[in-house]
C-alpha cells in the first residue's frame, strides 16, 4: 500500500522510479513535451485537462470508484458501490497508479481537478453547504440518517412521490414549470428534500447530495458494480475465419469493379471534394451493391491511397498509380492493407448520403471525414477483442458494453457508432458471423505508428491468417448449356481478366456465377481476340465441355462482327453487303446519325467516328472501326492513373512511448529533482527560482483549495523581482486573489504571468 505524503506532489516524488515510468505510458500526455522534473510533472498531471482525458479512459467501474471517493471517501465507498473491501482497494491502486488519487495522512483524496471535472458525481446534487444550507433544514438532520429521509418521503402526496422517483436515479436538479408543478416544488421543498436554487418564485429545485444519497439508500448506482453480462452467440472460430474469407473476396472483387468502372467514365470532382449524388448511385450500379457499400468500398479505396483526383485543371478521381501495384499482391495481402487503412481512418463512410446543419455529405467529400471515428472503431474492435474467441455479441450488447468501458465518452443516449463499425467489420471481414476473426485479431496487435502507412512487413503475419482460410484460385470454371459459367472458387488472374471481358456476373457468393451474352461477346471480340482464339480459351479453361450454344452464340456474334466498318470522314460506313446499308439508311432510330449513301456500299456521317460506333452498337449492330487503308482498329482504352498520395488520406499522427524512453524520462526527472532547491531551503534572502506557467497555475490552484501559504516571486510595478509569502484564496480569470505576510485582513491580487515562481511555505 502507498505511503501517505503531505501533498500531490510529495507523493508523486516519493514513488519508485518504475511507477513514475508506468505512470507516463498509462497517462502519454503527460510526457508530451517532457517534464523537467517532478514538480513539473504533479503540476501537469492535476491540471483540469490532463485529469479530463484520464477519466475518459476509465471504465465505470474505476469511474465509479472515483465518484465514491468524491461523495463518501473511501471508508464508505464499499457499500456506497456494494462492493467487497478488497476489490475497493484494488480499484484504488489502480487509481493511484494513474494518479488520480493519492494518500495523504488523513486518507485516500482526489487529485484537485477531479472533483472540479466530475461536478456532479454519480448524477447527485451539490451538499447542503455548497447551497448554502444547514443539514438541519434538511429531512436528514444529520449525516447518514436515512430513516428520516424515508419518513419525509412516505409523508409526501403521490404526484410529490412521482417527481422524486423519476429524479432519484438520474439527475437531482427539477424545472417546475406549470402552477400544478410549482406546488409540488413548494411541498419537497417545505418536506427537506429539495432545495430551491432561483428563489422562491423560480421554476429549478435540487435535491441535495445528503438527501439524494439517503433516497438511494446509501448506494450511488442502482446496477451492480460490474461490466454487464448477457448471454451471447458463439460461433466456431473456423466457421467465422471461413465466412470473413467469402467477405473478403467480395470485396476485392467490388474494388476491382470500381476501378473498372472508372476507368472507362471516371466521376469529375465535385468543387467542393467529394463524388456528386449521381455518380454515387452509377457507381453503385456498376458494382451491384447497395449506396451504403458502395459509399464504403470507396472510402476504403480512398484511405488505402487507391482513388484519388488526378490533380489536372478540370480534376477527376481516378485510380492512383498505388493500385496498379497493389493488385498484383495476393489477395490476403490486398486484404490485409485495406483492414490496416480501414483502422486508421478518420473517414466516416456512414455518414455519406446524410445531411448535417443542411448540407448533404458526398462520399469522398471533406464533411465525411470525423476524427472521432477513429476512437469509436478501436473501442468496438477491443471491446470484441476483449470477449471470448468465437464470441459473436449483438449490436445492442456490443452498446452496453462500449458504455461500460467508456461511460464518460458514451453517457447514455449519446450513439456509439457501434452498429456502423460492426457493419463496416463484417463487409471487410475483420468480423465473420459477427465474431471477430483470427486475422482481425492480429490486426489489432500490430502498432499503428504515425502519420505514415503501417509497414506491409507488420502485416504478414495478418495476410498469412486471413490466407489460411481463403480458398486457393481456381483455374477452371464450368460452363453450363444456359449460356453461362460457374467458377467454384476465387479465379487465377488470367481466367480472371478473361471472364470479366467475355461474360457479365450474374451472382456472387461461395461461388460466382458469370452469363455470356452478345454485348459481352463483342467485348472480348473488341479487345482483339479472334472468333478461334475464344474458342480455345473457352476449352483451356473449362472444366466441362463447350455447350453447343454457346459456340453458335460465339459464332453468330464473330461473324456479324466487323460486317460494318466505320472511318472518319465526318465519319463513313461501309459494307460489302448493300442491303445491311439500305437498312442502316432507312432505319428511322438511326437518323440521329444523318446518314447519307455517297456510293453503293459507303455511307457518310457528319458525327466523330467514335459517336457512330457507340450509337450503332447500342442498336444491336456490330461495327468495327478500320484505318485509312482497311485495317481493323482494336479499340484499347487509354489507362490513366492519379499520383500516388505521398501520404495517406488519414491527417492523424500517433507517436507513441514506449518502456525504454519513459524509463529513460523518469531517471532525468529523478535527477533534476535531486539538484532542485528544495522548500524547506527557503528563507528570506533565497530567490524563489522560476517555475513552469503549468506548475504556478497548479501550485497557487492546490495552495488556495487547501488554504495553505506559499512563498511566490513576483515582478512588482518597478520591475523589480520580489518574494513574499502569499496565502491565495481564489485564482481565476488569470489572477490570483490573498493576503500577503501575516497580514490577513488585507487582500493583494497578482496577474498568473507576474508571479515568477512558486514554492510551499
Amino acid at each position: 500500500m502507498p505511503r501517505s505524503a503531505r501533498s500531490f506532489a510529495d507523493d508523486l516524488r516519493g514513488r519508485a522510479d518504475d511507477d513514475l515510468a508506468a505512470l507516463l505510458l498509462a497517462r502519454p500526455d503527460l510526457a508530451r513535451p517532457a517534464p523537467a522534473d517532478i514538480t513539473s510533472l504533479a503540476a501537469r498531471a492535476s491540471t483540469r485537462a490532463s485529469v479530463q482525458r484520464a477519466l475518459e479512459h476509465l471504465d465505470a467501474r474505476l469511474l465509479h470508484l472515483v465518484e465514491a471517493l468524491l461523495v463518501v471517501g473511501a471508508e464508505g465507498a464499499p457499500s456506497a458501490l456494494g462492493a467487497s473491501r478488497s476489490a475497493v482497494d484494488d480499484g484504488i491502486r489502480e487509481l493511484w497508479h494513474q494518479a488520480l488519487v493519492w494518500r495523504s495522512p488523513d486518507g485516500w483524496r482526489t487529485a484537485r481537478a477531479v472533483g472540479e471535472t466530475l461536478t456532479h458525481p454519480a448524477g447527485l446534487g451539490r451538499s447542503a453547504s455548497d447551497l448554502d444550507v444547514r443539514l438541519a433544514d434538511l429531512a436528514v438532520v444529520s449525516e447518514g440518517d436515512f430513516d428520516a429521509v424515508t419518513r419525509a418521503y412516505n409523508a409526501l402526496s403521490s404526484r410529490a412521490q412521482a417527481v422524486i422517483d423519476q429524479l432519484r436515479w438520474t439527475s437531482a436538479r427539477g424545472s417546475f414549470t406549470t402552477q400544478t408543478l410549482r406546488d409540488v416544488r413548494r411541498e419537497l421543498v417545505g418536506a427537506g428534500l429539495m432545495v430551491a436554487v432561483d428563489g422562491e418564485r423560480g421554476s429549478d429545485a435540487v435535491i441535495p447530495r445528503e438527501v439524494g444519497l439517503a433516497l438511494r439508500g446509501g448506494r450511488l448506482y442502482r446496477e451492480a458494480w460490474a461490466p454487464p453480462t448477457a448471454e451471447m452467440t458463439h460461433v466456431e472460430q473456423a466457421s467465422a475465419d471461413d465466412a470473413a474469407a467469402g467477405a473478403v473476396l467480395d470485396l476485392l472483387w467490388r474494388l476491382d469493379e470500381v476501378v473498372a468502372a472508372w476507368d472507362a467514365q471516371p466521376p469529375r470532382v465535385l468543387r467542393t471534394g467529394g463524388v456528386a449524388v449521381r455518380d454515387h448511385r452509377r457507381t453503385a450500379v456498376a458494382i451491384d451493391s447497395s449506396s451504403d457499400l458502395t459509399a464504403f468500398v470507396l472510402e476504403l479505396s480512398y484511405a488505402a491511397g487507391l482513388l484519388a483526383p488526378d490533380g489536372e485543371v478540370d480534376p477527376l478521381w481516378r485510380p492512383t498509380e498505388f493500385y496498379d501495384e497493389w493488385a498484383t499482391w495476393t489477395p490476403a495481402r490486398r486484404w490485409a492493407h485495406l483492414a490496416s487503412a480501414w483502422r486508421d481512418t478518420t473517414r466516416a463512410a456512414s455518414l455519406a448520403g446524410q445531411t448535417i446543419d443542411g448540407t448533404l455529405v458526398n462520399v469522398l467529400g471533406k464533411d465525411a471525414s470525423w476524427p472521432l471515428m477513429r476512437a469509436r472503431r478501436a473501442d468496438v474492435l477491443a471491446t470484441l477483442a476483449a470477449l471470448e474467441a468465437g464470441s459473436a455479441p449483438t449490436t445492442e450488447q456490443v452498446d452496453a458494453l462500449l458504455r461500460w468501458k467508456r461511460p464518460l465518452r458514451l453517457p447514455e443516449g449519446a450513439p456509439t457508432r457501434a452498429d456502423d463499425v460492426l457493419r463496416e467489420a463484417g463487409w471487410l471481414g475483420v468480423t465473420g458471423r459477427s465474431a471477430l476473426t483470427s486475422a482481425g485479431r492480429a490486426l489489432l496487435a500490430v502498432p499503428s505508428d504515425d502519420s505514415v502507412p503501417t509497414s506491409e512487413a507488420n502485416l504478414e503475419s495478418v495476410a498469412a491468417l486471413m490466407a489460411a482460410s481463403m480458398p486457393q484460385p481456381v483455374s477452371q470454371v464450368m460452363l453450363q448449356g444456359d449460356l453461362t459459367a460457374i467458377a467454384p472458387g476465387p479465379l487465377t488472374e488470367e481466367v480472371a481478366t478473361f471472364m470479366r471481358r467475355s461474360a457479365d456476373v450474374e451472382s456472387r457468393g461461395g461461388a460466382t456465377v458469370f452469363r455470356f451474352t452478345e454485348s459481352s461477346i463483342r467485348r472480348l471480340l473488341d479487345h482483339g481476340v479472334s472468333s478461334g482464339e475464344a474458342l480455345e480459351a473457352l476449352r483451356r479453361h473449362s472444366m466441362t465441355p463447350v455447350p453447343q450454344a454457346l459456340e453458335y452464340l460465339l459464332g453468330d456474334v464473330a461473324r456479324r462482327y466487323g460486317h460494318l466498318r466505320v472511318g472518319s470522314v465526318g465519319s463513313y460506313v461501309r459494307s460489302d453487303d448493300e442491303g445491311s446499308l439500305d437498312a442502316l439508311v432507312a432505319d428511322s432510330s438511326l437518323a440521329s446519325l444523318q446518314l447519307r449513301r455517297i456510293a453503293p456500299t459507303v455511307c457518310v456521317s457528319p458525327l466523330p467516328a467514335s459517336t457512330l460506333l457507340d450509337v450503332l452498337r447500342e442498336h444491336r449492330h456490330a461495327p468495327v472501326a478500320e484505318t485509312s487503308d482497311g485495317g481493323v482498329v482494336v479499340r484499347t482504352e487509354a489507362v490513366k492513373r492519379s499520383p500516388t498520395p505521398g501520404r495517406r488520406s488519414t491527417p492523424v499522427r500517433v507517436v507513441r512511448l514506449d518502456g525504454d524512453e519513459a524509463t529513460a524520462m523518469t531517471q532525468r526527472m529523478r535527477e533534476a529533482e535531486k539538484s532542485a532547491v528544495r522548500p524547506s531551503q527557503h528563507d528570506e534572502r533565497t530567490r524563489i527560482p522560476s517555475s513552469d506557467p503549468t506548475v504556478t497555475l497548479t501550485s497557487l490552484q492546490d495552495a488556495a483549495a487547501d488554504r495553505a501559504p506559499v512563498w511566490i516571486g513576483y515582478v512588482d510595478a518597478s520591475g523589480d523581482i520580489k518574494r513574499a509569502l502569499f496565502r491565495p484564496t481564489s485564482v481565476s480569470g488569470g489572477r490570483v486573489v490573498g493576503q500577503i505576510g501575516d497580514n490577513t485582513t488585507t487582500t493583494r491580487s497578482f496577474s498568473i504571468h507576474r508571479i515568477t515562481g512558486v514554492a510551499p511555505a
